[in-house]
């Protein structure tokens, strides 16, 4: 049965980057998916100014999910702006109602970044949420509620790593060996990062960094390339293993 995969995350690229061989592999067996971010990008340049930039990355978002066939979304906040209060959260709640997901993937509650967390926290409470029909989200939209809370995945936070260096280890992984060509394609649509990610994260080749990455998490079941996540299993939250069960023949348990 045909599902609708949303992955939200913080900033244009992370779903590529994290996610995007496994949103790769559910748009090629025809489930319907989308790749949203809270924010446009707008803090993420050295040669362009905040609406400029966030301009440039919505388009180059927007070419990357079409390259798998995919929609993209802005949430509406803005770079360094993502916190948990009352507005926020709504606004994150209108969105799951109007994209009105089965799976949702979403950042990682411990990561480098404030924003990643930020996202994490608010996507997981909006998923509570968004099937409450008395949360009252009618000011950012008139969707109705979900008929259920949404299955809930954590991708893996950037490096594998919290922002103290800890590890964090997936529940399992995604053989994504044979979607590589696209997941490069898709990360190399942000073309507008590769200064970016020169000056203020220290990456160099970031298609480089993110094969790195994919080998690294690969290596935990013995594969070449692999990408994690982690159940959200929270008392309400669904705990039967959709997204496992969409892709069984490419799901792996983590060597331990």
């Amino acid at each position: 049965m045909k599902k609708r995969i949303l992955c939200l995350h913080a900033h244009p690229d992370d779903a590529e980057l994290l996610a995007g061989g496994t949103l790769a592999l559910l748009a090629a067996r025809g489930h319907d998916v989308v790749i949203a971010t809270m924010t446009a990008g707008d803090c993420g340049s050295v040669e362009y100014g905040p609406q400029e930039i966030a301009r440039i990355r919505q388009v180059e978002a927007a070419n990357a999910a079409a390259i798998i066939g995919a929609e993209y979304q802005w949430v509406g906040f803005s770079d360094l702006a993502i916190f948990s209060d009352d507005g926020s959260r709504r606004r994150v709640t209108a969105a799951l109602r109007r994209l009105r997901p089965d799976i949702v993937l979403t950042a990682s509650p411990r990561d480098y970044h404030c924003d990643h967390e930020a996202t994490s926290v608010l996507v997981t409470d909006a998923c509570f949420g968004a099937s409450a029909p008395n949360y009252l989200t009618q000011a950012y939209d008139q969707s109705p509620a979900l008929p259920a809370i949404p299955h809930l995945y954590y991708v893996d936070p950037a490096e594998g790593i919290d922002r103290e260096g800890n590890t964090i280890a997936p529940q399992f992984l995604v053989n994504v060996g044979g979607v590589m060509e696209p997941k490069r394609k898709m990360v190399e649509a942000h073309e507008s990062q590769r200064n970016w990610l020169r000056k203020q994260h220290g990456m160099d080749n970031f298609v480089e960094t993110m094969e790195t990455w994919c080998r690294s998490r690969g290596a935990l079941a013995g594969i070449e390339f692999g990408e994690g996540f982690r159940q959200y299993g929270g008392h309400a939250y669904p705990r039967t293993p959709l997204l496992q069960e969409l892709l069984a023949d490419l799901v792996l348990p983590v060597r331990r």
